[in-house]
């Protein structure tokens, strides 16, 4: 019999959105940063359209109280997973009112930081917001969000939307948002830092505001040096006026991805935080331009299912390269789509999921998804596709789209046999060679890069002469890059005089091939890899370093000292790099205990998750393994970061096939919280 009901009440959930429109809703939430939980009170407004029982929201382990319809306590079910309202629905207008308080276990994250300060951040998209905030995984509800958040006055607070109204109660500061249109419940959000921010306005009048940590106040114009003019940009080109009321961008710390386009307020990932160093090896201005793109595709119009996520991932992995190209140039736009060509064609030998399909794959959807987008817009001409673009963004604002929808709209600007574009660039699995060369090739700077492609299995005196000549060459960068990757693998008397003409070309990404390349360093190249640790790239001094010290041990203390005050990245790259090897370096340091707590130190709970790896893996690869090292690994098991705590299983496991690791492990366990000595026992019993 409950068999029976739970697929009664799975269907009429499924059916829910025929029968129920939920307009808006306003919560009035309060968190809580040391028991890490939220709590609140929500107002839902809801028009019943048809008949019927049972109203559900997504609500996963919540505990609600003073659950009403209209003023009228109601019937509710409560399975951790949905709230089920039981009660003779009829058409009309409604309003469901009640308290609800819940500690998330994922969704919303709660960042301790130093001087126990602390960083709250959401990531809804999939079916995540549920877990934090009583509301609908299935994309096509949409309504409009009001969140009021009271909170530590030393603190900011954005969610969705417009701030209305904000005044102080004690310790506390109350901020409400509120936005005007509608949306999927995955793109609600909140962030709580002790941020700074600059506001500027677009060419059409949106309030632009960036927000920043006050300690990164001089990264500040490197991070967001782009990010005004794409805004522009994209607004011109999609020719849909930015649909929202403003637009935020806030890098908050342990990001699970690069970033999130939450309507009207993005977050990122605080790696994208850099100075004018940094730039040239992580900038944020693609990120930037790929989450902007989605508040068209993907907030404005929303992909129905998974099965059109390209709708939503392929859009905006094409109008963020659109936008790159008005800064960077023909040759990076047409460089990067050669390169996205190549991960495909390679990945098409064993993916066989293609486009339109819920399971397709990341590079499917987002790369594949941009190359179909390209050949569209070449095939039918700029003209016309730009029409097809303004036209199905205003037919389907604040709804729900699939492929067809879209497909419609370039049906009315042009003959064009879409039922076989379809099946060549969605619906297979192959990539079209022949089509994608066809179109790169326009650009000069491709017709060469397919030249130098083609001399890969001729010998390297066949090809030297047109290697030489393009290297001192200007032909774009991409291209000598590939010369480079051409030669790793050749004899260095041979190419010897190659190399030094990468050198050369002082390029920043061509010296870089070169240090990457190289790892074994002859002794009468070693003058010109030196000059590599000068360069301004905080990711060649790395590798130069790293490989100079390798190679040449009678030299390594000169190498120490000149990079003793190298701090690089905010990940500290460069820093724990350098206490690694000084440490490694037989007589370097007359007081290694200090530089061992300053590398033990980064891998603890004050950084982020990114320093924390760095260090951890430099101190275990040089064997410089003490208790609090191990305590510190055991740490990371309990990241929210799945790639980080899934690091520290991974090298738990490798270092418990040492007996006296094994031996280490078991003895700091009890000094271990109840989270981590869950992991530890679990690692221990496999």
């Amino acid at each position: 019999m409950k068999y029976i009901l739970l697929l009664f009440t799975s269907f009429i959930f499924a059916q829910q959105t025929q029968n129920v429109d939920f307009k808006s809703v306003s919560g009035q939430l309060s968190l809580n940063s040391k028991e890490k939980t939220i709590s609140g009170a929500v107002d839902f407004q809801f028009e019943v359209l048809n008949d019927c029982d049972t109203i559900s929201l997504d609500a996963k382990k919540m505990e609600f109280s003073n659950v009403k319809i209209n003023d009228k306590e109601v019937v509710i079910q409560n399975n951790n997973k949905q709230l089920k309202l039981i009660s003779h629905f009829e058409k009309g207008q409604n309003r469901l009112t009640f308290n609800y308080k819940t500690k998330p276990k994922q969704a919303l994250y709660f960042v301790d930081i130093e001087n126990d300060e602390v960083q709250i951040w959401t990531q809804g998209q999939g079916r995540y917001t549920s877990n934090w905030f009583p509301s609908f995984d299935d994309v096509n509800e949409k309504l409009i969000f009001n969140l009021g958040i009271s909170f530590d006055k030393e603190y900011q607070v954005v969610s969705n939307g417009l701030l209305k109204e904000k005044k102080e109660d004690g310790n506390l500061i109350y901020w409400q948002y509120k936005m005007e249109k509608p949306m999927s419940s995955y793109l609600l959000m909140l962030a709580i830092g002790k941020f700074d921010k600059k506001e500027f306005k677009s060419k059409s009048r949106i309030p632009l505001e960036y927000y920043y940590e006050p300690k990164d106040s001089n990264r500040f114009e490197p991070t967001y040096r782009y990010s005004k003019r794409i805004f522009d940009f994209l607004e011109k080109e999609i020719g849909v006026k930015y649909p929202w009321q403003i637009n935020r961008q806030i890098p908050v710390r342990d990001f699970l991805y690069a970033g999130m386009e939450n309507t009207t307020s993005t977050l990122f990932a605080t790696r994208y935080v850099v100075d004018s160093i940094g730039f040239c090896d992580r900038n944020y201005t693609n990120v930037d331009a790929h989450e902007l793109a989605h508040h068209w595709f993907g907030d404005l119009i929303t992909a129905e299912s998974s099965t059109h996520h390209w709708l939503q991932e392929g859009f905006a992995t094409y109008f963020a390269l659109l936008a790159e190209k008005d800064i960077y140039g023909e040759d990076y736009f047409y460089s990067k789509l050669y390169d996205t060509a190549q991960q495909i064609k390679f990945a098409s030998r064993t993916d066989t999921i293609p486009v339109l399909n819920e399971k397709a794959s990341s590079l499917t959807f987002y790369e594949k998804g941009a190359w179909t987008l390209f050949v569209l817009h070449e095939s039918i001409g700029d003209k016309a596709f730009k029409k097809a673009i303004k036209s199905y963004l205003n037919k389907y604002a604040y709804k729900t789209v699939n492929t067809q929808n879209f497909f419609d709209e370039i049906r009315k600007v042009c003959d064009f046999d879409l039922d076989k574009f379809q099946k060549t660039w969605l619906e297979s699995t192959t990539f079209d060679t022949s089509t994608a060369n066809a179109l790169l090739s326009k650009n000069k700077t491709i017709e060469k890069r397919l030249e130098i492609d083609k001399l890969k299995k001729t010998t390297l005196t066949e090809k030297a002469d047109i290697l030489k000549a393009t290297l001192e060459s200007n032909v774009y960068r991409s291209v000598k890059e590939a010369i480079v990757d051409q030669l790793e693998n050749e004899k260095y008397e041979a190419k010897k005089e190659l190399l030094l003409l990468a050198l050369e070309t002082n390029d920043i990404q061509v010296r870089q091939n070169v240090a990457e390349t190289l790892t074994k360093i002859p002794e009468d190249f070693r003058a010109n890899y030196e000059t590599l640790l000068d360069d301004k790239s905080y990711q060649t001094q790395e590798i130069a370093l790293y490989w100079l010290w390798r190679n040449f041990p009678s030299h390594r203390a000169e190498y120490l000292d000149k990079s003793k005050n190298w701090i690089g990245f905010n990940d500290y790259n460069l820093r724990t790099l350098w206490l690694s090897l000084a440490l490694s370096t037989t007589n370097y340091t007359s007081d290694p205990e200090s530089l061992i707590n300053e590398l033990t130190a980064f891998s603890s709970t004050k950084y982020e998750a990114t320093t924390r790896q760095n260090a951890l893996e430099k101190l275990i690869a040089f064997k410089i393994i003490n208790d609090q090292v191990l305590s510190n690994l055991v740490g990371a098991t309990t990241h929210h970061m799945w790639q980080f705590s899934k690091f520290g299983r991974d090298t738990i496991r490798l270092l418990l096939k040492n007996p006296e690791m094994r031996a280490s492990f078991n003895r700091i366990l009890p000094n271990l919280n109840p989270d981590e000595q869950f992991q530890l026992e679990r690692l221990l019993k496999e």
